[in-house]
């Protein structure tokens, strides 16, 4: 069986979300949605495959976006294409700005660290490999329920600014990896995945 098959994720109920106030696209308003939406009553680990064509349920996502600035103030925005080996097939071959997946039960632990803040970091040190100090903010929340796979997710945008821009792939499904200047991630919104164009639109349009 495949991992997407038996993992079991971290999800709330769509209507939980409804209840703090449902939003189209993208939010800076953290504090009106984050604690309450990993409250322990209200999350539990659901199996992916069930929760990826079960909206009545959101997969909470962190979604992390790197961002260097050069010495002229320059911004410049990391980015890779998906592979077809990476585990949510509608995104395939489509451009990313974000790092991250599913909260899962191989993240529940016992040594104080929130499940949420331990499936980050995890999924940081799976996909890529950061070789510069940083600084990381929570920047927003996205919803998009115009698509598919964004009916059945909800993610947590966190913005690493890095001081240099050494950070590569770890993963060889995230492919065509690096730095490009703003202006050319702009230019790319067309290629992207609808959570990626979105967090440009809203964080840098």
């Amino acid at each position: 069986m495949s991992i997407v098959e038996t993992e079991r994720v971290l999800v709330v109920p769509t209507s939980v979300f409804h209840e703090l106030g449902h939003f189209q696209g993208f939010t800076t308003d953290v504090d009106a949605y984050l604690d309450g939406l990993l409250r322990c009553e209200q999350i539990s680990y659901r199996p992916r495959a069930e929760m990826e064509a079960d909206p009545s349920f959101k997969q909470l996502i962190p979604y992390m976006i790197f961002r260097y600035t050069d010495e002229d103030g320059g911004q410049h925005i990391f980015q890779y294409t998906r592979g077809s080996g990476q585990g949510e097939s509608r995104l395939h071959a489509k451009v990313s700005v974000g790092v991250g997946g599913h909260i899962s039960t191989l993240d529940i632990r016992d040594d104080g660290v929130d499940p949420y803040t331990a499936g980050m970091q995890r999924e940081l040190e799976e996909e890529v490999l950061v070789e510069t100090p940083y600084t990381q903010s929570l920047a927003g929340l996205i919803n998009d329920d115009e698509t598919e796979v964004g009916k059945v997710h909800l993610g947590v945008v966190h913005l690493f600014d890095v001081e240099k821009p050494l950070i590569k792939s770890r993963e060889d499904e995230i492919m065509d990896a690096g730095f490009r200047t703003l202006d050319e991630t702009m230019a790319r919104l067309d290629q992207m995945e609808t959570w990626s164009s979105i967090c440009m639109k809203a964080l840098f349009g």
